[in-house]
């Protein structure tokens, strides 16, 4: 089965509701970027939560998350889109970590605590739209919550979880978002605190073979939710060699005569899917006169 997102309105269109399976999505950009278990989990929830947040653009709008931390992994880049394609990289993915106090992948000792969390939205006008917060926890899940509190206004939660197999493959990555609309009663956000205070990690429900469906359910209850669309996910990079050529241009004459004289050619890696591409001094020759022009 493909991974895919569920949108969806509880409590009579009181709440909002996101709920992703992006497993074979986190695990095509950990074999991409042979990341190991604390890495995997700390890329991977990065990558959900910017699907989660994606999923609220129209399709060609896009947006950027920028996990910058004080822990080993160092920075954490995602670009995702309204149309459910991600793509990112972590700056350090050979982490691995011994577990938290809870038995679990420790993330927060990855990302570090002190930092900050960007996210930069392309709506298609003249400016992008941004917004940043503090790191609060590290863990991410709770910083993309405050992310959303602060930066837009919207009381929200958000859980985030990958589940790493032995080997550094993906067992299980998925997520949640709830969004309270205004209006809301006392009574919905006591019944949806409630819910969250019990329900086991998305990931571990989603290794015993639990749907979005079915978590969907585990969050509102069985009659409370109405499901609006079905986005497929997919892990997708837009990079080209004609990308990667029209930088190279824009370097100028001098550099790509530089690159021929030295290096008999160029080599160019895309940090976001590690995808790379090669140019012999024709190539380049072709390039300079391009810059020329």
């Amino acid at each position: 089965m493909s991974d895919y997102l569920l949108k969806s309105l509880g409590y009579d269109g009181q709440v909002r509701v996101y709920v992703v399976d992006a497993t074979q999505t986190v695990a095509e950009a950990q074999r991409r970027h042979e990341t190991w278990s604390a890495a995997s989990a700390a890329l991977g929830r990065t990558m959900i939560g910017a699907l989660l947040l994606g999923a609220t653009l129209k399709g060609e709008e896009k947006m950027t998350v920028k996990v910058e931390g004080n822990g080993p992994a160092g920075h954490i880049i995602v670009d995702s889109n309204g149309k459910g394609e991600v793509k990112g990289y972590i700056a350090n993915p050979k982490i691995s970590l011994p577990l938290n106090e809870f038995g679990k992948l420790d993330v927060r000792g990855a990302v570090g605590t002190e930092g900050s969390l960007t996210v930069t939205k392309d709506l298609g006008m003249k400016e992008a739209f941004s917004g940043q917060v503090p790191l609060v926890s590290g863990e991410l899940g709770e910083d993309f919550t405050y992310y959303m509190a602060n930066s837009e206004q919207t009381p929200s939660a958000i859980g985030l979880s990958v589940l790493v197999d032995t080997d550094d493959s993906i067992k299980a990555a998925g997520g949640f978002m709830i969004q309270v609309m205004p209006g809301a009663t006392d009574e919905t956000i006591t019944a949806l605190e409630n819910r969250l205070a019990t329900i086991p990690m998305i990931s571990q429900l989603m290794e015993e073979g639990a749907t979005p469906e079915d978590i969907l359910e585990r969050l509102m209850g069985k009659d409370n939710v109405k499901v609006l669309e079905q986005l497929p996910i997919m892990f997708k990079c837009d990079c080209s060699k004609e990308r990667f050529s029209r930088a190279i241009i824009a370097l100028g004459t001098k550099e790509i005569e530089d690159m021929i004289i030295e290096d008999q050619g160029a080599e160019a890696s895309c940090h976001f899917c590690g995808n790379h591409y090669h140019y012999d001094v024709a190539d380049l020759e072709a390039l300079k006169a391009d810059a020329t022009n």
